[in-house]
């Protein structure tokens, strides 16, 4: 059986958790935006932890058959990953800071992470 967006969701949140990923946020811009459903944005502290959260989290995506498109992971300061139905930003604090998605998009509804589990 296919799992829902949420899950999969899920699912990538326990796999940036698993590299030490800081400052998960999960962000449901689906009544805001036809892009996608759910933003996740996170960070890592330089360019190795961001690698290594981007390199698990599309490990483990791929143990359950879903590709992605990446942009951004030569740099290393924000690699985005396009899974459809959400997307999943991975910064080091510094874009992160510049960038401000969570501002961007403070229309969408933001989730907690207590509420995923």
């Amino acid at each position: 059986m296919a799992q829902t967006s949420i899950e999969l969701v899920k699912t990538v949140v326990q796999a940036l958790e698993d590299k030490k990923a800081e400052d998960i946020t999960i962000l449901d811009i689906s009544k805001v935006s036809v892009m996608a459903d759910y933003f996740i944005i996170a960070s890592g502290n330089n360019m190795n932890q961001v690698h290594a959260l981007c390199d698990n989290v599309e490990k483990i995506m791929l143990q359950t058959g879903i590709h992605c498109q990446t942009e951004g992971y030569q740099n290393g300061n924000w690699i985005l990953m396009d899974y459809g139905d959400f997307i999943v930003h991975i910064f080091d604090k510094e874009n992160r800071f510049f960038y401000d998605l969570e501002r961007i998009w403070r229309d969408g509804k933001e989730i907690k992470l207590e509420e995923l589990m």
